[in-house]
């Protein structure tokens, strides 16, 4: 039966916290029950808190009613237990407390549980809804507790890390003006105001430079974002992230900054070292080798281009894209021919038609000599000199894509990553890239206008400024992204400072003179009043703990995540709201789906 909980029944000691230093000492610890067995004249149960476990034990030492109360203990009842601690007659290497127990010689049941819907332990086979559904159990396992604790760390070092360099944690609103940034916005509509509305901030992008132009040089937040987007493993509708922004510096100056982040928090929190500085690759060069913004260096399987290789060949995919101003690339799969087998790569074909290939050849050297299914297009010398230009040697595969580049990239890049996991090629570690000179437009086909590929505040470079109406496909930008393994954890940009460039960003984006004012207005008439260069950029907190922590998905780093549709399965949220609360905003929902 549960009792109150008195001022005895405090915690000295976390249960994982306690190691052989305690032999002999007196402690209270508090928890939830792991497990209990009961071995007649033995009862051990095992308490869980967030540091760990440790193992209580009662004997014929133990005072009779405590033995009794400890046999009517169940799993996830609370506990408060008071004993000395003592080395284990056996020891379980399996937890960090294996080397002890407590003699317990009082304790008090807190609180009692029903049975749980799941088996709270790492290795539980429940389904992931059902955990989702009582999350605040699913939360209560090691390892999903041990993700949230390396959270809080990552953010503790990044308050310290920015604060020590002059920077000022400064709060940005969380309603604000709508205003285009890519996604769509989550809007709250006005009570006050009838037909007008709020919006959530997709980022803190406008006011963190408003905040340079007031003059506060460094800023730090740790920043709540929203997106109405589709989800993925590595998105959610809500997310934070760590925004700073900077004063009189280039891009230089804010890479360097995060260098030293990144390099102490892997110190501090992992125990491991970066090289400094990180490496830096343009996103045509990154385009061009690894067929992605966002390449995974833990492996290499770099792109080449053979183009000049086929040229000549009278197979069609490769004549047809060579005519048509495409090109003839590939990768190599070193040591994949027996993993790559024909079956395999009938797989493959039909995976990079599904991601807009036409199809794939390919060539494997299983034997004495390569072979290819396109053989009888090819004449004597052609192969090897196809298997020269790609540097292939026995037991090698080769994957081929003929397109225009926009296809042939991308897909390749995609289909890297897939071989790499089938062959186990990426190796364990942390691979860091800058990516710079990203596009400053990218056409849209669904509205045919080019489209800011960061956002309209972004400085081109200087050497394309005087291309910006001539030949906007060729402007660069001065915007930069941070890479580990694959995954983007940072995306920044320095930022346009002059008022006439803006307004021309704003006209070539298709923006009207009405529009511009509606939209960024405010922020327009701020620099006319003395604006310093700065640049600045976003650090995902989510997606940076999902590495660190080597979890598979975002969810797993969150404390109450959504799920693929944006829903809260433990809440029932989004809800349909009360309607005396709709009649006051004057809003209506409509029937259509």
């Amino acid at each position: 039966m549960s009792q109150l909980f008195k001022q005895e029944d405090k915690r000295t000691h976390y249960c994982g916290a306690l190691c052989t230093a305690d032999i002999g000492k007196t402690v209270t610890v508090c928890g939830w029950v792991q497990k209990q067995r009961d071995l007649g004249s033995l009862i051990f149960i095992d308490m869980r808190d967030r540091e760990g476990v440790i193992q209580l034990s009662f004997d014929d030492s133990t005072p009779k009613d405590v033995f009794d109360l400890a046999f009517t203990v169940r799993s996830e009842y609370v506990l408060s237990a008071k004993g000395v601690v003592r080395a284990r007659s056996s020891v379980n290497k399996n937890i960090k407390t294996g080397d002890i127990e407590i003699a317990v010689t009082s304790m008090k049941i807190i609180s009692e549980a029903e049975t749980p819907p799941f088996e709270i332990t790492d290795n539980t086979t429940a389904k992931e809804d059902l955990r989702l559904k009582y999350r605040y159990l699913d939360l209560r396992r090691p390892a999903l507790q041990n993700n949230i604790i390396m959270r809080h760390k990552i953010a503790m070092v990044a308050r310290e890390y920015f604060y020590r360099n002059g920077f000022l944690e400064i709060e940005t609103p969380m309603m604000i003006k709508p205003t285009p940034e890519g996604a769509r916005d989550y809007l709250v509509p006005s009570r006050i105001h009838h037909g007008k509305t709020y919006a959530l901030p997709q980022s803190p992008q406008i006011y963190k430079q408003l905040l340079m132009l007031s003059g506060f040089d460094r800023y730090i937040q740790l920043a709540r974002c929203f997106r109405d987007e589709d989800l993925r493993a590595d998105r959610q509708p809500e997310f934070t992230q760590i925004d700073l922004e900077m004063s009189f510096a280039d891009e230089s100056d804010i890479m360097n900054i995060v260098e030293g982040f990144f390099s102490e928090l892997f110190e501090r929190v992992l125990g491991q070292k970066i090289s400094l500085p990180i490496r830096r690759m343009t996103y045509r060069d990154a385009m061009e080798k690894y067929g992605s913004d966002k390449p995974d260096l833990r492996f290499g399987m770099p792109i080449i281009n053979i183009s000049d290789a086929v040229a000549g060949i009278p197979f069609p995919p490769f004549s047809d894209a060579l005519s048509n101003k495409g090109s003839v690339r590939a990768i190599v799969a070193e040591n994949g021919a027996a993993v790559l087998t024909r079956k395999e790569m009938d797989k493959l074909t039909e995976t990079v038609r599904g991601i807009g290939a036409k199809g794939l050849a390919y060539i494997r050297w299983v034997d004495d000599v390569p072979s290819c299914p396109f053989s009888k297009f090819l004449g004597e010398g052609d192969l090897n000199r196809i298997v020269s230009a790609l540097g292939m040697k026995r037991g090698d595969a080769a994957l081929i894509i003929a397109d225009k580049d926009k296809v042939t990239l991308p897909v390749l890049g995609q289909l890297r990553n897939i071989v790499a996991r089938k062959l186990d090629m990426i190796k364990e570690g942390f691979e860091f890239t800058w990516i710079t000179e990203f596009p400053f437009f990218e056409f849209d086909e669904e509205s045919g206008k080019w489209v800011a590929m960061h956002h309209p505040f972004t400085m081109p470079l200087d050497e394309c400024l005087p291309y910006l109406e001539s030949n906007p496909e060729s402007v660069r930008a001065k915007a930069y992204d941070l890479v580990l393994n694959g995954t983007e954890l940072l995306s920044g940009s320095i930022r346009i400072t002059n008022v006439k460039l803006q307004q021309k960003m704003f006209e070539l984006l298709g923006l009207t003179d009405e529009e511009i004012d509606a939209k960024f207005g405010f922020l327009v008439d701020g620099y006319k009043y003395g604006a310093p260069p700065h640049g600045g950029a976003g650090i995902g907190l989510d997606r940076i703990s999902m590495i660190m922590c080597g979890a598979d998905s975002l969810r797993d780093v969150v404390a109450f995540p959504k799920v693929q549709n944006a829903s809260e399965l433990m809440s029932g949220c989004p809800a349909a709201p009360d309607p005396q609360a709709l009649a006051d905003l004057a809003v209506k929902f409509t029937d259509e789906e």
